[in-house]
C-alpha cells in the first residue's frame, strides 16, 4: 500500500524548499514581471533583517559597519543600515566600488542625506562594531578579490563572531558551498531571504555560514509550485511531528511489528555488531535476529536478550518471513564466510523479496566485487534496497560521482542503481531512485564518533522491517530519511541534556528508544528540536 503522506512528506513550502540561485532569482524576476515593484521586495528583506537585528541590541552596542556591494544586496545593506540609523545606532559604511546599480545608488544617496558615516579607507578589520556584509549576495561566481579577501580573513582572525552576511557570505558560492577564491566572510549569521540556497548547507559551507536563519518574503505558493517536483527539500526537528507514521495495527504482535536480520561485526569489530543492534532494538521492531562474531554471540544473552541468534542468510530458511535484512557494519573487508552446501550470501540477498539495508563493509564488499559486479547486482534485487554510505564508501562504489555535490551525486546514484540512498556527512543527503531528494538542517557535531553509523544503521533498518510489516509503502525512501532526522535530532537532544563529550553511539541509541517508545506525536518537540527528560 502506498502512502501518499510518505511521498509528499515534508510540505513543498518556503521553509523546505532547497534551491539555486539562478532559480532564486527567476522566481524574484516572475514577481517583477507581474507588477511587484522591485524596491518593495528589497525593503520587505532589509526590514525583515533590520528587525532581527534590532532584537539583539547587545550585538549592537559598539555600532554597525555596513560592507556595501554594487548590486541589490547593496541595497539590502544599505536600507539595513538606513533603519538602524533611525533607530540609533551608530552606523558607519564602507563600500570599495565606485558605481552602483541604480536602485542601490539611489539608497546611498539618501544614506549620505541622512548624515550616515562613509569611510574613505578600508576599515579596520580589529574594530569593535558589528560588521554586516551585503558586499555581493547569492550572485557571486567569481573570487572577491585579494584585498577583500584579505579584509575578511583579517576580520575573522582579529573579530571572530563579529560579522553577520546578507543571504550569502562574500566569496562563498550560494549553489556549491565552496570557496570562489581563498577565503570567504566568516559569518557569525546568515540572514537567508526567501528560500534557502542549496550551497548554504552543504558540508564545506557551514564553517562560513555559522547560524543559518531563513527569513520569509511571502511568496507566492503558486510561484512556489512552479518549481520542479523532485526540488530538493530540507528536513529539521519540527519536520519530525509530521514523519510518515510506521505504526502497526493495534492489535499486531511481535512478527507484525516488523521481523530483522542483522548481519554485522568482525573480529576486529566486535562492538558494531553490538551498536547495531542497539540501534535495531531503539527502532521499536518487533523481533530480531543476528548473525554476529562468536564473541559477541557468547554473551549477547546477557546484553540483549530479546536477540535470537542466526540462521545467516545464505543457509536454508534463514530469509524466510522476514521483512528486513542489514548487512555490513563492521564485517571487515574480507567476504562474509559462507557453507560451500549453501547458495552464496549476497545470491540469496539479492532474491530476498524483503527490504535489504546496506552499510559500511557491506558496501565496501559489493564495491570490491564479492556479488559480482556492483550495479548489476543492485539492479536485479528483487525488493527495495537502502544504501547507507559515507563519502569514501560512496567514492568506492560509484567512482565516477566521487566529489560531485552531495545533493547532485546522490540523486544520480540512487537514479543508476534503483536502491534509496543515504550520503552521510555533517548534513546528510538523501535520495529517491524517482529523483525525489531531502539534506538534513541540523545535526550535533559531537555526534561524529566511532559506531554512530552503526546505530543509524541499526535504526534504520528497523525502522525499515516496521514499515515492511505494516505494508505502509515498503522500501520507501522518506521512511529512511525519516530515520536520519531523528538519528541527526538524537544527537541535538543528547547534547543539550549530557553535555558534547556524552553524545557517545550508545547515548543516540538510549535517546532514539526513548522517542520511539513514546512516539513523535506526544510532546516530545521542544524549540523544534526532539526533547527527552532526564
Amino acid at each position: 500500500m502506498i502512502n501518499s503522506h510518505a511521498i509528499h512528506w515534508p510540505r513543498r513550502d518556503a521553509a523546505h524548499l532547497l534551491v539555486r540561485s539562478e532559480q532564486m532569482a527567476q522566481l524574484e524576476q516572475q514577481l517583477f514581471a507581474n507588477g511587484l515593484p522591485v524596491e518593495a521586495l528589497m525593503e520587505k528583506a532589509a526590514l525583515a533583517i533590520s528587525a532581527r537585528l534590532l532584537s539583539e541590541p547587545e550585538a549592537l552596542r559598539r555600532g554597525a559597519l555596513v560592507l556595501v556591494g554594487p548590486g541589490h544586496n547593496g541595497g539590502d545593506a544599505l536600507v539595513v543600515a538606513r533603519e538602524l540609523h533611525l533607530a540609533g545606532v551608530r552606523v558607519r559604511l564602507w563600500s570599495p566600488f565606485e558605481r552602483h546599480k541604480p536602485l542601490t545608488e539611489s539608497h546611498w544617496r539618501y544614506a549620505q542625506w541622512l548624515g550616515i558615516e562613509r569611510l574613505s579607507s578600508s576599515p579596520d578589520p580589529a574594530g569593535a562594531a558589528l560588521w554586516i556584509d551585503g558586499l555581493f549576495g547569492i550572485g557571486q561566481r567569481r573570487p572577491p578579490g585579494e584585498a577583500i579577501e584579505s579584509l575578511l580573513g583579517d576580520r575573522a582572525r582579529l573579530r571572530p563572531d563579529q560579522l553577520v552576511a546578507i543571504d550569502t557570505p562574500t566569496g562563498l558560492c550560494a549553489d556549491s558551498g565552496r570557496l570562489l577564491g581563498s577565503w570567504a566572510a566568516r559569518a557569525r549569521t546568515t540572514y537567508c531571504l526567501g528560500l534557502l540556497k542549496q550551497g548554504l548547507v552543504q558540508d564545506s559551507a557551514l564553517a562560513w555560514v555559522g547560524k543559518l536563519v531563513r527569513l520569509d518574503l511571502g511568496l507566492p505558493p503558486a510561484l512556489l509550485g512552479q518549481l520542479p517536483p523532485d526540488q530538493p527539500l530540507v528536513l529539521s526537528g519540527l519536520d519530525q511531528t509530521s514523519a510518515p507514521p510506521l505504526e502497526p495495527a493495534p492489535d499486531a504482535a511481535k512478527y507484525g511489528r516488523g521481523r530483522l536480520l542483522v548481519v554485522s561485526g568482525s573480529a576486529a569489530y566486535p562492538g558494531a555488531a553490538l551498536l547495531s543492534l542497539l540501534g535495531a532494538s531503539a527502532s521499536g521492531c518487533g523481533s530480531l535476529r543476528a548473525v554476529v562474531p562468536e564473541p559477541v554471540a557468547q554473551q549477547l544473552w546477557s546484553l540483549l536478550p530479546h536477540v535470537v541468534l542466526g540462521p545467516a542468510p545464505g543457509e536454508p530458511g534463514a530469509l524466510d518471513r522476514l521483512d528486513a535484512v542489514l548487512i555490513g557494519p563492521g564485517l571487515g573487508p574480507a567476504a562474509s564466510a559462507e557453507r560451500p552446501d549453501s547458495p552464496p550470501l549476497w545470491e540469496s540477498l539479492q532474491a530476498f523479496a524483503g527490504l535489504v539495508v546496506i552499510d559500511a563493509d557491506g558496501l565496501n564488499q559489493l564495491a570490491a566485487g564479492v556479488a559480482g559486479e556492483a550495479m548489476a547486482w543492485l539492479q536485479g534485487r528483487q525488493g527495495p534496497t537502502w544504501l547507507t554510505p559515507h563519502q569514501g564508501e560512496f567514492a568506492r562504489l560509484f567512482p565516477d560521482l566521487a566529489g560531485e555535490q552531495p545533493l547532485e551525486a546522490a540523486a544520480v546514484a540512487a537514479s543508476r542503481c534503483g536502491a534509496a540512498l543515504l550520503l552521510k556527512g555533517a548534513r546528510s543527503v538523501i535520495a529517491a531512485p524517482d529523483g525525489r531528494r531531502w539534506q538534513l538542517l541540523e545535526a550535533a557535531a559531537a555526534a561524529a564518533r566511532a559506531g554512530a553509523g552503526d546505530v543509524l544503521a541499526g535504526f534504520a533498518a528497523g525502522q525499515g522491517a516496521l514499515a515492511q510489516a505494516a505494508g505502509v509503502s515498503p522500501g520507501e525512501a522518506s521512511t529512511l530519511a525519516a530515520a536520519a532526522l531523528a538519528h541527526a535530532q538524537a544527537g541535538l537532544a543528547a547534547r543539550e541534556r549530557l553535555g558534547p563529550g556524552q553524545v557517545t553511539p550508545m547515548a543516540l541509541a538510549a535517546t532514539l528508544g526513548q522517542w520511539c517508545s513514546a512516539g513523535t506525536s506526544s510532546g516530545l518537540l521542544k524549540n523544534g528540536r526532539l526533547h527527552i527528560s532526564p
